[in-house]
């Protein structure tokens, strides 16, 4: 059987094959001319013998093609090419191994065809090939995670059930990416995997928030609580500007910076108007950025304090170079800050030692036809309600996306706009002050933490 599945034999039935149809053709180029033969002698009204002879040639030529038809198809039947079917089923070489699995087919599969191929099956997507921030919030009773009232490093103001709110169902949301899933929190091996590692928060009151929860994540899996510490000893304030807890056990740091605007603030230049009590040096990266260099792991936000009310109606006016910049608008200012920080890290960052990641901002809730309602909802909204989208995060992506350093981006805006019952409301440690910013713990930060520890785990 082995010489009828030769490369002769079908180079033969090739050639059989483009015999039959020069035959055919050779035929109907006949017919071709008879039949104009034919219009000239329907011209006279002569033609009835030529339509029995043409007729005749017809169902021959028919026949011999039926024949070579029907004997094509049968040795194709008795003798498929398993090259051909190859060939057929490959998959590009450049497909990515995530989405791809090896298939076995049974040993009793004809010897034809290869005993295994690659075939895409379910997905099995891996972390970098799946945007984790595309997803819904799924209820989940095993959360929350851990008890903020037994970790001492969480502040009384994001505290929320401390501070007397009184439904529990805002902790109980687990976020859900739509392709694939953020593995379950371990926090013993997290620990595992970042001993002798400093992590560092950088940004806002929510970047210390986020820091908060971390230390809080991991406490869950220590046994001995006096073991971690702030190594200076410093009580949490919302002004301190360094903030370091250490995991002594595994020889862990986290630390957090504050610094709302990444650059520098600068004193008032000669002959400013009245109205300039402060510049913000917007060429210039903060001038503590010399300690977040020594990290492995490095988390940057900002965005919050980008606001007139923080900046032009107190004074605050930006600065490049020796240039007092009173025209700029907000947006414009915070994208130069943003190309000032993205040159300091490609300038100054180890990326093969230290991983870079900036969170979006973070989706706030305020209503009202000035923006100064709160009004803390008793589920996550089913609708992002157009709060998916916001201009500062959007620069963050562009600039990010220019640079010639590996940025991760954490992009919450749309994951947190859904959240309007996460917030702190009136239940801090200012209750007369509601706050459609700031986040109850535990909550909606643990989540972002749980992200981004799982870009850390092993592939």
């Amino acid at each position: 059987m082995e010489i009828w599945n030769s490369w002769w034999v079908l180079q033969i039935m090739q050639f059989l094959g483009f015999f039959s149809f020069w035959i055919s053709f050779a035929k109907f180029r006949t017919l071709f001319s008879r039949a104009f033969g034919y219009g000239h002698k329907v011209v006279k009204g002569d033609c009835s013998t030529w339509i029995f002879v043409s007729f005749n040639g017809l169902v021959t030529v028919g026949s011999f093609i039926f024949f070579l038809l029907v004997l094509s198809w049968a040795y194709l039947y008795a003798f498929p090419s398993s090259q051909s079917l190859i060939q057929s089923h490959e998959i590009p070489i450049n497909s990515s191994d995530s989405l791809v699995q090896s298939y076995e087919i049974p040993s009793n599969s004809s010897d034809s065809l290869v005993q295994s191929y690659d075939v895409i099956l379910k997905p099995n997507v891996s972390m970098d090939t799946c945007n984790v921030f595309e997803g819904s919030w799924v209820r989940d009773d095993s959360y929350p995670l851990y008890d903020a009232s037994h970790c001492p490093f969480v502040e009384r103001g994001f505290n929320c059930l401390a501070n007397g709110r009184k439904d529990r169902d805002y902790t109980k949301w687990r976020w859900k990416p739509k392709n694939c899933e953020i593995p379950r929190f371990d926090a013993r091996g997290i620990l595992e995997q970042l001993r002798g590692k400093r992590v560092v928060f950088v940004g806002d009151s929510l970047s210390r928030t986020q820091w908060e929860s971390m230390i809080c994540l991991l406490m869950t899996g220590v046994e001995d609580k006096k073991s971690i510490y702030e190594i200076k000893g410093n009580k949490i304030t919302k002004q301190i500007r360094f903030l370091g807890v250490r995991f002594s056990t595994f020889d862990v740091r986290i630390d957090f910076y504050r610094s709302v605007f990444l650059v520098r603030p600068g004193s008032v230049p000669r002959h400013a108007p009245q109205r300039v009590k402060t510049t913000l040096r917007l060429d210039k990266i903060d001038d503590i950025s010399h300690e977040w260099i020594d990290s492995d792991v490095l988390i940057f936000n900002s965005g919050h304090w980008w606001t007139r009310t923080k900046l032009f109606d107190v004074g605050w006016y930006f600065q490049v170079d020796n240039s007092l910049k009173l025209g700029m608008t907000i947006n414009s200012g915070f994208n130069t800050a943003l190309l000032t920080w993205a040159s300091w890290v490609e300038s100054t960052i180890n990326t093969n030692r230290t991983r870079v990641f900036f969170r979006t901002f973070e989706s706030s809730h305020w209503s009202g036809q000035n923006h100064n309602s709160c009004k803390v909802t008793k589920r996550p909204w089913k609708r992002t309600n157009r709060k998916e989208r916001n201009p500062i995060s959007n620069m963050i992506n562009k600039v990010v996306k220019s640079m010639s350093a590996p940025v991760t981006v954490m992009h919450v805006t749309p994951m947190t706009a859904y959240r309007s019952d996460g917030h702190v409301g009136t239940w801090s440690d200012q209750p007369s002050v509601p706050d459609c910013s700031h986040w109850c713990l535990p909550g909606v930060p643990d989540m972002w933490n749980e992200i981004l520890l799982s870009y850390l785990l092993p592939k």
